[in-house]
């Protein structure tokens, strides 16, 4: 008997969509981080600009619920990129106790320079994969999302889950 053989998972455990999609993600979210590192920038830094941008005035409690990380991520990130002038926190009209965010001009500067970026790695993979291929990618990709949102479990509040178009829960 082999290690294989007495295992915890299925022998199929690697040949799996869900291990395929991890495994993409992984590999496009090292390159991010490399790429983004010479503007001085995390992917986490452009997902966080691009969230603000694509919807200004964002608390940071719904920041983090779009972002799938912990208010306290959030948190520090939103003090870190304040701290460079590429955020500001403006009171919320009706909410005193809540802050909203957005970009300023230098924010908006560093995702324009990060989302060239981006773009760039985006450019590689269509190139590599053709238009065809890269079409069908996204269309697959995206059944996959309204796949998972049909039997997604509701969260612990009991409210649905849902991602948005961008990808982002919400």
């Amino acid at each position: 008997m082999t290690l294989h053989d007495e295992g915890p998972v299925g022998a199929d455990a690697l040949d799996r969509v869900t291990w395929a999609l991890r495994r993409a993600e992984l590999a496009v979210t090292a390159l991010k981080e490399q790429r983004l590192r010479s503007l001085g920038m995390a992917a986490a830094h452009y997902s966080l600009l691009i969230a603000v941008h694509v919807d200004p005035g964002l608390a940071g409690a719904e920041l983090a619920r779009r972002l799938n990380v912990t208010p306290q991520a959030v948190a520090s990130l939103v003090t870190r990129l304040e701290g460079r002038g590429q955020l500001e926190r403006r009171p919320h009209p009706r909410h005193r106790h809540v802050q909203e965010l957005h970009l300023t001009d230098a924010g908006r500067d560093a995702l324009r320079k990060a989302d060239s970026v981006i773009a760039e790695i985006e450019q590689q993979i269509t190139e590599k994969l053709d238009t065809k291929s890269s079409s069908q990618l996204k269309a697959l990709l995206d059944q996959v999302t309204d796949a998972i949102q049909q039997v997604q479990p509701a969260d612990p509040l009991n409210r649905p889950v849902t991602l948005r178009k961008d990808g982002t829960p919400g």
